[in-house]
């Protein structure tokens, strides 16, 4: 397996636990706080220290991974969804069904991701796991329903495909047996790095006070809390720090394994 496929890997598999079994990383409780604690620096007992309130900084940036892994999963499998439904059905059947979905594609597109992001979740009262996950969802599909369209224009026009048509199989056969298998690779190569974006973004509007909200555990939460204090506690940088490594391995985990599906790409 290449090193820029499995590595990672790794440190997305390293997250994915983190995320299921927090235990695994830390015994202390995130909620278990001492305000007379509030920025004590990291020691043997409490290695990445406490909180401005007075939480196990470990724990608390332990816990808040599942957050960011739950958003970006909702997220990336349902902008997948849409794009393997609308792609298809555009790049295949081309026609009326194409100019409509390319047309409503390229409008949403107007909207990027943030700013629409912005603007939906600030009109909200309460903004949890998934009302993040709906709004970035919504805004998240018309790239990835364009890259399923090339992919299945240019598996459509394969010999392959030409044959099995002249032969007789139903569009539904070919689209399904022969055009699909092809034209997911590099829709599913972009969703692994999308959810690196997702989860930046997410961060972003947490930071910026329209994303999650308390008492949800988020390393957007934790650096705002943090961002006045980096001076004075320059341990609480550590959830921006598992932010990059995270976002990171996913954009690389994605272009890894483009590079993989296609031996053109070096």
């Amino acid at each position: 397996m290449r090193w820029d496929v499995w590595l990672p890997a790794a440190v997305l598999l390293t997250f994915v636990v983190m995320a299921l079994r927090p235990q695994v990383f830390t015994s202390q409780d995130p909620r278990s706080c001492e305000l007379s604690r509030s920025l004590e620096a990291p020691s043997g007992a409490h290695p990445f220290g406490f909180s401005v309130f007075g939480c196990d900084y470990l724990a608390e940036s332990t816990y808040a991974a599942r957050n960011s892994l739950t958003i970006a999963l909702v997220t990336v499998v349902g902008t997948t969804l849409i794009a393997l439904l609308l792609g298809s059905i555009a790049g295949y059947y081309g026609g009326w069904r194409d100019v409509v979905i390319s047309r409503v594609t390229d409008v949403w597109t107007a909207v990027p991701l943030l700013l629409g992001g912005i603007v939906v979740l600030s009109a909200l009262q309460v903004r949890g796991v998934w009302s993040v996950s709906v709004v970035l969802l919504l805004f998240g599909w018309p790239a990835m329903v364009r890259l399923q369209r090339a992919s299945v224009q240019e598996a459509a026009a394969q010999e392959y495909v030409v044959a099995a048509k002249a032969l007789g199989a139903s569009p539904r056969r070919v689209l399904v047996r022969h055009v699909l298998p092809n034209a997911l690779r590099p829709l599913l190569a972009y969703a692994t790095a999308y959810g690196g974006l997702v989860i930046g973004v997410e961060a972003t509007l947490t930071f910026v006070g329209v994303g999650l909200q308390q008492p949800t555990l988020s390393w957007g939460l934790l650096l705002l809390s943090a961002q006045n204090r980096l001076s004075q506690a320059p341990h609480l940088i550590i959830p921006a720090v598992f932010l990059v490594l995270l976002v990171s391995s996913l954009v690389l985990l994605g272009q890894g394994l483009r590079r993989a599906s296609d031996p053109l790409q070096v």
